[in-house]
């Protein structure tokens, strides 16, 4: 059994959760502590945050630090959000917490942040694996953004992210001097315009029937965990048009967080008038209880019944589907990839972590040609990094970008590729034995007719023997293998080399 502190430094309060979590009774919430605070009000409006605002927030961290103690636990996190992410004084605020409250903060990027968000979803397995059966979309409404990811039997299909959150949209609003009829207006047009882009890419032919609302307190203001589509509506229209005064007595509700409700109904509304929406699901579950969630996982305390691995996959597949890949040619470079990713583990020392790199790296390495055939790794390198991939970190992300785009493109010194990135020294090894892998695999299908079904690969002291079975004329593969296995020697120090064995 484990005593695990949350803490999540959000756009509009400050929370933290103590959590028991043990094998046979799961994760069970022991306390909760909120403190309302607009970091994001700051964040948003100025770029910065203002010296009270961080005074204030390490006053509240230092209370929460006593109550850790007081409450002996175990282990803790501290992560931060968009306000914190978007702020332009991020290094001088992080280094003021850390000295006065002895706290490491972590700053989730969004991807991160959504991923987290989604595990809290996770974390009620049997609802939600029995909700995610049928169309779903998970809206997770924050501060500074909106994340939207659709789910079609089971699998996470796409994801992402619009900069419509609600307190931006609040402060966008704030002194407009409009009714509240004008206000729902303006908003509508504002959410409707980045929706129809999203609509035309996403939602087309897609039977959306279930929606999981996160990151709000609708859930805390009806007391309800499910909605139909016409409750909603119905609350929808008692909220919309009274005053926040009025809507915080009638529902015993702070006023401040019906300031911050009252966009997001807008934008719940306007998705549910785009799909086929008929329920809404509001587990009432926050960031905190995803941070519990990852760390149960982690540390092998709990076991999840959910592959979130194949979710990022699947999106990636998706995404590859977009930009017009080849399915056949994919499936093919993927299995040779994990081969020979497990038969070299010796060699390269890398983990699982990585070999779910090199498999998005492979699903998603033919997409710059959808750009450009003549330069396409580089254009593989910016579509990559400009996607929303939830799941992977920023680090991990750039990672998949240059091994697509080196999987074409000549390979360079570190100084060269790690001058305007976040590549450390390390990840540039990485990036090395990964592009190395991928250049191999898709020598081996250069002319995707997928010339053979069945490889066999054996490890010597210094050949990687790889024995394929194909009648076809493999010419022009072994002519490409024979430049790319060049690399993966100077890399592994070990020469690839193929032996064909014809079928009789």
């Amino acid at each position: 059994m484990k005593l695990f502190a949350a803490i999540d430094i959000g756009s509009y309060e400050v929370e933290m959760k103590i959590f028991e979590i043990a094998p046979r009774k799961g994760i069970r919430e022991l306390d909760c502590v909120c403190h309302r605070m607009e970091l994001g009000k700051d964040a948003y409006r100025m770029g910065k945050i203002s010296v009270e605002m961080v005074e204030e927030l390490c006053e509240v961290l230092q209370d929460f630090v006593t109550i850790m103690k007081s409450y002996r636990v175990d282990d803790y996190r501290v992560c931060a959000t968009s306000a914190v992410r978007e702020t332009k004084n991020r290094t001088i605020l992080l280094d003021y917490i850390k000295r006065h409250t002895g706290l490491e903060v972590e700053v989730l990027g969004n991807s991160a942040q959504r991923f987290m968000d989604y595990k809290s979803i996770a974390s009620r397995e049997n609802e939600f694996n029995t909700i995610i059966q049928k169309g779903t979309a998970i809206v997770d409404i924050g501060g500074g953004s909106v994340q939207i990811s659709l789910f079609d039997k089971d699998k996470l299909v796409a994801t992402q992210n619009m900069r419509i959150g609600n307190l931006r949209l609040r402060e966008r609003m704030m002194n407009a001097g409009v009714s509240l009829k004008q206000y729902e207006t303006i908003l509508t047009e504002v959410i409707k315009k980045e929706l129809l882009s999203y609509k035309k890419l996403y939602l087309k032919d897609r039977f959306i029937q279930n929606l999981i609302v996160v990151g709000d307190h609708i859930g805390d203001v009806v007391q309800k965990t499910v909605m139909s589509k016409e409750e909603f509506m119905a609350f929808y229209e008692d909220v919309i048009y009274r005053s926040d005064e009025d809507v915080a007595e009638r529902y015993e509700t702070p006023e401040d967080i019906i300031s911050v409700l009252r966009p997001s109904l807008v934008i719940y509304r306007c998705f549910i008038e785009e799909t086929d929406v008929e329920n809404i699901w509001m587990p009432g579950l926050h960031l905190t209880d995803g941070m519990a969630y990852e760390y149960a996982q982690e540390n092998k305390i709990l076991k999840s019944g959910h592959d979130f691995d194949e979710d990022i996959l699947a999106a990636a597949r998706n995404a590859a589907k977009r930009y017009q890949c080849s399915k056949s040619h994919i499936r093919m470079c993927e299995d040779l990839a994990v081969h020979i990713f497990d038969k070299t583990r010796k060699l390269h020392g890398l983990g699982m972590r990585e070999r779910l790199l090199l498999r998005i790296a492979v699903i998603l390495h033919g997409c710059g040609k959808f750009i450009s055939l003549s330069n396409a790794g580089e254009c593989a390198y910016n579509i990559i990094m400009s996607m929303d991939i939830i799941g992977l970190s920023k680090e991990e992300k750039e990672i998949i970008a240059n091994v697509a785009k080196y999987n074409t493109v000549p390979f360079v010194d570190y100084e060269q590729i790690g001058s305007n990135s976040l590549i450390t020294r390390d990840n540039y090894l990485v990036i090395a034995k990964l592009a190395a892998i991928l250049r191999i695999v898709n020598s081996l299908d250069l002319s995707h007719k997928q010339k053979f079904k069945e490889t066999k690969m054996t490890l010597r002291e210094r050949e990687l023997v790889i024995n394929i079975s194909s009648d076809d004329d493999l010419s022009l593969e072994k002519k490409e293998f024979a430049e790319k296995a060049a690399f993966f020697e100077e890399v592994f120090s070990v020469k690839p080399v193929i032996h064909q064995k014809r079928i009789l």
